[in-house]
């Protein structure tokens, strides 16, 4: 399955399937009560999502929606769960891929404590460095995404953004 930039994979709080991230990037926002959504996770190529769901089923925790075209391999629900149940060394490569999302989730965190905001944004640009290149950070998320992700205002994220394209300029 092909998704393009801004269409949903599945929408918080329904159940199905399982995927699995062939190409591309999916983010996954939680919605709140009011309408008003937060970014809580990128999907980088290789993951296979929910993760909550790998185990056991569980209705969707956010939304998915697709950042960039991405290339998505539908995992039926009934079918993962019997392949579990048949070949219990499947639980390892599971284990593996949660510490690996663990792994990415610490170096989020911090991403969160730093103290500075300009040490916050340059910890995230890292960090998508490593995970997400060659794509720029800008190119993906939306400056009121970047301030979700750490903590920071929309506002505060475009005047760092400024500060250090005038940085790169000047030199």
């Amino acid at each position: 399955m092909i998704l393009h930039r801004g269409e949903f994979l599945f929408r918080q709080g329904e159940s199905g399937p399982l995927y699995h991230l062939r190409s591309g990037l999916l983010k996954v926002v939680r919605m709140h009560p009011d309408g008003s959504q937060i970014l809580v996770n990128v999907i980088v190529p290789g993951e296979t999502i929910p993760h909550h769901s790998l185990i056991s089923p569980n209705p969707y925790y956010g939304s998915a929606i697709a950042l960039v075209t991405s290339e998505i391999e539908i995992l039926p629900e009934a079918a993962w769960y019997q392949e579990l149940e048949r070949n219990p060394e499947r639980y390892r490569a599971i284990a593996l891929q949660l510490q690996d999302k663990l792994r990415m989730m610490q170096q989020r965190m911090d991403q969160l404590t730093a103290v500075s905001p300009a040490d916050k944004l340059r910890k995230l640009e890292a960090w998508f460095q490593h995970y997400i290149s060659p794509a720029a950070l800008t190119d993906v998320l939306t400056q009121d995404e970047i301030g979700q992700f750490i903590g920071l205002r929309r506002e505060t994220v475009n005047r760092l953004l400024r500060s250090q394209a005038d940085e790169r300029n000047s030199s």
